[in-house]
């Protein structure tokens, strides 16, 4: 008996039947949905990790006493680094089991996943839906700490030389500034580099690098302004 004759013996001793066309089909749809539903999802995870990664202001990093990488790593939700990796391992092993899988490298496939995330993260993130996307989940789960409050946790360290807030009235070379635990500070910015896309005027959102003189008190070495757009925008300037 050859070995032809030995399978088939086989298939008919347990009684083993070949599945129909239609379920073949079923199966291949179903692996090519969970594969394009983990590439959207990670994209949106990969979205809102560019949205904090913006709100990172490189040029006052360099003043800090931690490193850019520590400061990232304190403002990127790891939700969304966690889930990053997850989806594109799901879209990863999705992807392995359909139809053409085989024909890539374990190499090859992954980055083009993780290329097709990066990709379309990126044209989320620029069409303002990351911004969207995670002030939806700060007002919606209660648990979920969103970029904004660890951004104000990170500019809220004046004995560290890290203040925050609003301009609520200035002179030449002073303002009274409400931070955001509403406390009152005055601000001396007497020779501070104040970067141009900063308007001083009452009710201008800022950040500051500077040293806490006295109680309420503190004397400001750099001004910038608070969102990360304008960061972006100005880098040229600095």
């Amino acid at each position: 008996m050859d070995n032809a004759e030995k399978l088939i013996e086989k298939i008919r001793g347990q009684n083993l039947n070949p599945k129909p066309k239609w379920w073949h089909s079923f199966q291949n749809a179903t692996v090519l949905l969970i594969f394009l539903f983990a590439i959207v999802i990670g994209s949106l995870a990969f979205s809102v990790i560019l949205f904090a990664i913006q709100q990172i202001d490189f040029n006052l990093i360099i003043h800090m006493s931690h490193s850019w990488f520590e400061f990232a790593l304190g403002l990127v939700p790891f939700f969304w680094i966690i889930s990053l990796a997850i989806l594109l391992s799901i879209s990863f092993f999705s992807f392995r089991k359909s139809k053409k899988g085989y024909k890539f490298t374990a190499i090859s496939l992954l980055s083009y996943c993780t290329a097709l995330s990066i990709l379309l993260g990126t044209f989320f993130f620029i069409s303002g839906g990351a911004k969207w996307l995670e002030n939806s989940f700060a007002i919606n789960v209660s648990l979920y700490e969103s970029v904004q409050d660890k951004k104000i946790k990170m500019w809220s360290m004046p004995d560290e030389g890290y203040l925050s807030g609003t301009i609520e009235s200035l002179n030449d070379s002073a303002f009274s500034l409400s931070d955001f635990n509403a406390t009152k500070w005055t601000v001396d910015f007497h020779g501070a580099d104040i970067i141009s896309s900063v308007r001083m005027r009452v009710g201008e959102k800022i950040k500051i690098i500077g040293k806490m003189t006295s109680k309420n008190q503190f004397k400001a070495e750099k001004i910038r302004p608070w969102g990360g757009e304008d960061r972006l925008k100005n880098n040229s300037e600095n």
